[in-house]
């Protein structure tokens, strides 16, 4: 399992399963998605990302972000719209 995440200013920060979650919550709570396909979504798509974070020692934000969206776009495309719009509002696009 990956240990660190090296992040685009080439920082590294300690593996944390917990934000993948939080990351997609906060995503699919921009939805209209009821609770429980929320959790579903959640659930299948960290356990994607999880499984691609398991092979590597370390692994980029960004590819931990790509994994995340192309499951999404597969999975639920209205939670990764969400995420994408949440992305281009802060940097300000």
């Amino acid at each position: 399992m990956a240990t660190n995440v090296i992040k685009k200013d080439g920082t590294k920060e300690p593996f944390n399963p917990d934000k993948i979650k939080n990351a997609i919550r906060a995503a699919a709570s921009m939805t209209d998605l009821s609770e429980e396909k929320k959790d579903q979504v959640m659930e299948q798509v960290t356990a994607s990302a999880l499984q691609l974070a398991a092979a590597k020692e370390e692994i980029s934000a960004s590819e931990l972000r790509d994994k995340i969206l192309a499951e999404l776009d597969s999975v639920e495309p209205s939670v990764s719209k969400a995420w994408r719009e949440y992305d281009q509002q802060s940097k300000g696009v």
